[in-house]
């Protein structure tokens, strides 16, 4: 297993936010080497209200080393955007040319800009010639076809990106199908900054499967996979799986995680929607992870939930090894 790695924790809305990062931070330990921030999207005007960067406050990240993901297409907007991170001590921000879902990329934000490397360009162009920190790109190989990218990988090189993260996936194919290894080895092989891979690194096999393949490539992104088992990015670092106890670390882990979202969140039913979506993912790690599933969508106040959380790891939970 190859010493020389960097893992990365992916943004993803509605999970990897701040109050995720700290107790995942709490619980597992320094395995990440950096954390990107899900996007914060760039608003008109000039001044930009704390309370829109609230997820990356400084004093409420304190976790992982971290980039903050800005969405926009506007230049000026983003300019603005980036200068409040940078006056927070941000020394790197990330552009969001990689989010698939149709309701971002039809207006032509995130994955729904790959088609127009002219427009990618110009915006390039202004940005870096007017924020104060770096900059890195997080993409996919198009929105529509992963032949999208070869036109924008003259335009990436001609900008000092700090690095190029690169989805191995276009944006219609969301998170379905495999990824495009194929295209990312050309890809990578092309780009005169550092590449991250991101795309279903979900096992120590696979990633070891990926890190036998790209020997150029160090850094690596991984997101829905650590909702799925939290335990996989110290894994991947250790280079084997000698974890005990996993059933009892994980209910600790959920029980503090649960407990944060209830104190931050407003009304009975936020922490307990937070919640069930997470186990949308947590359940892929036990054999009857789907029967309990079903259980834990249909509970209705946070005492149910709890009960009802409290049982299944305590009596019926068996991690998938």
């Amino acid at each position: 297993m190859r010493t020389d790695i960097k893992l990365y924790l992916a943004p993803l809305r509605g999970f990897t936010d701040a109050a995720f990062r700290n107790m995942y931070w709490r619980h597992f330990g320094n395995v990440f080497d950096v954390a990107v921030t899900p996007f914060v999207t760039s608003v008109k005007g000039k001044r930009i209200k704390r309370t829109h960067l609230k997820d990356i406050w400084p004093e409420n990240n304190s976790a992982f080393p971290l980039i903050p993901q800005i969405l926009s297409k506007d230049a000026d907007h983003f300019i603005t955007l980036a200068k409040a991170m940078s006056e927070m001590g941000y020394r790197c921000i990330n552009w969001n040319l990689g989010c698939p879902y149709s309701m971002i990329a039809k207006k032509g934000r995130g994955s729904g800009l790959l088609p127009y490397p002219e427009q990618i360009d110009a915006i390039l162009e202004k940005i870096c010639a007017s924020i104060p920190c770096r900059l890195s790109v997080k993409t996919r190989l198009g929105r529509f076809s992963g032949d999208e990218i070869f036109k924008l990988m003259p335009i990436f090189n001609r900008f000092p990106l700090s690095e190029l993260i690169i989805h191995a996936r276009t944006g219609v194919q969301m998170y379905e199908g495999v990824p495009d290894l194929e295209r990312f080895a050309q890809v990578s092989a092309l780009s005169n900054h550092p590449v991250v891979y991101n795309g279903d690194i979900t096992s120590l096999t696979s990633f070891a499967l990926l890190a036998n393949r790209f020997k150029t490539v160090n850094r690596w992104m991984i997101g829905r996979s650590v909702l799925a088992n939290p335990f996989l990015p110290m894994i991947i670092k250790a280079g084997e799986d000698h974890i005990d106890a996993k059933v009892a670390k994980m209910k600790r882990f959920h029980d503090d995680l649960f407990q944060t979202y209830c104190e931050i969140l407003y009304g009975p039913a936020h922490p307990t929607d937070r919640m069930k979506g997470f186990w949308s993912y947590f359940a892929r790690s036990y054999k009857n992870g789907d029967k309990f599933l079903k259980k834990i969508r249909k509970t209705k106040s946070i005492t149910q939930y709890q009960r009802v959380a409290d049982r299944f790891f305590e009596q019926e939970a068996q991690f998938i090894e």
